[in-house]
C-alpha cells in the first residue's frame, strides 16, 4: 500500500508564505498526476491544485496566482509554495494522487493555520 506523507504546516500570519512537502516513499512509479488538497474545518476536502505527469499546472481559483505546484520526480517529492496566505486559507493539507479515485492511503496532511 503507497503511502504518503506531508510537512511544512504550521502557524502563518495573513501575507505570509508557507512551502508544503510531500513524499511517497513507496510508491513504484512517479510519474502520475498529484494533486494538492485541502479540507477545512466543517468543509469537504477539496482540490487546490494539480501538476500532471507532462508538468502541466492546474489551480483552484481561490488559490491562482498565490499558490505554486512543483514536483522532483527523482526524489519522489511534491511541493506546495504558499504566498499571501489568508485566513479562509486555514485548513489541513494532503497530497496524493489525481483524481482523487485513484488516491493513494491518505497521509495525516499538514495543518496550515493562517492568524495573526
Amino acid at each position: 500500500q503507497v503511502e504518503v506523507v506531508e510537512s511544512g504546516g504550521g502557524l502563518v500570519q495573513p501575507g505570509g508564505s508557507l512551502t508544503l512537502s510531500c513524499v511517497a516513499p513507496k510508491a513504484t512509479h512517479t510519474y502520475f498526476d498529484m494533486g494538492w488538497y485541502r479540507q477545512g474545518a466543517g468543509k469537504q476536502r477539496e482540490l487546490i491544485a494539480r501538476i500532471m505527469s507532462g508538468g502541466e499546472r492546474y489551480y483552484r481559483d481561490s488559490v491562482e496566482g498565490r499558490f505554486s505546484v512543483s514536483r522532483d520526480n527523482a526524489k519522489n517529492m511534491v511541493y506546495l509554495q504558499m504566498n499571501s496566505l489568508k485566513p479562509e486559507d486555514t485548513a489541513l493539507y494532503y497530497c496524493n494522487r489525481y483524481p482523487e479515485r485513484y488516491s493513494w492511503a491518505w497521509g495525516p496532511g499538514a495543518l496550515v493555520v493562517v492568524s495573526s
